[in-house]
């Protein structure tokens, strides 16, 4: 395992790296990206539901045992998630390696590319295929969607900076981790963490929320809104309480 310190040099060169991509590269890894989150959370609502008969409340617990694995596909196989992009690309901005409208510039584009990636998944895998619009499985997904809604907007802005603290700090440890064991179990804890206390995240968002549309369930107004405030969250918690703390705490060029 690294230091923090070398975590920290390592996420800003990612962060670099990140911003550096061709438009189509972060196209396709946004749309994947996008994608691989809702279909982990699809696999979420699959269990959830079939566990529920038979563990009750704890079928949550079991849904977010599940759903770490489009996290741990986007980080070991390729694929950029703008909550990941709001703590790598801050940390190569804050250590001064990019610009402002760098960083926004790529925010912007893999937040269009992961809604697009997690609206797909929502009507092609969860209503046209049937995966979310039947029995159980329709309920559930419209009842967690419900759930998202239902919170004021600053219950959705701290729902989301609490979702984000954990999706940073996976990004953190799996950069810090020498060998593919260390990067999925730093990866899977944290992850695991914040969905089973049912903090927000806004591509996670993205998908059950419109599956939930596609299903009667929602509205596309209910979905702007709670995007605009868990997105906000996401920032703060990816941005400020990983990203800006550890680089505060660690980052000592002059000792380099």
């Amino acid at each position: 395992m690294k230091t923090p310190e070398q975590i920290l040099e390592s996420t800003i060169h990612i962060g670099e790296h990140k911003v550096a991509k061709t438009f189509l590269a972060k196209a396709i890894l946004g749309f994947i990206g996008g994608a691989m989150i809702s279909l982990g959370y699809l696999l979420y609502v699959r269990v959830v539901a079939s566990a529920i008969g038979t563990f009750g409340s704890f079928s949550s617990i079991l849904g977010a045992c599940a759903f770490p694995i489009g996290l741990i596909i986007i980080l070991m196989a390729g694929g950029e998630l703008i909550t990941g992009n709001m703590m790598a690309v801050s940390a190569a901005f804050f250590a001064k390696k990019i610009k402002a409208k760098a960083l926004l510039s790529n925010w912007l584009m893999i937040t269009v590319f992961n809604v697009i990636g997690a609206v797909f998944v929502a009507f092609v895998f969860g209503h046209f295929l049937g995966l979310t619009s039947t029995g159980m499985f329709r309920k559930e997904v419209i009842d967690v969607a419900q759930a998202k809604i239902a919170a004021t907007p600053l219950q959705a802005i701290v729902s989301g900076i609490g979702c984000n603290w954990f999706v940073g700090l996976a990004l953190w440890l799996c950069y810090g981790a020498n060998d593919a064991t260390g990067k999925l179990l730093g990866t899977w804890f944290p992850v695991m963490t914040f969905v089973a206390l049912g903090f927000q995240h806004s591509v996670a968002n993205a998908f059950v929320i419109p599956a939930a549309i596609f299903e009667g369930g929602a509205t596309w107004l209910d979905f702007i809104l709670n995007f605009i405030f868990v997105y906000a969250g996401n920032i703060i918690g990816g941005a400020l309480f990983v990203s800006f703390f550890y680089f505060r705490a660690y980052y000592h060029p002059e000792r380099t």
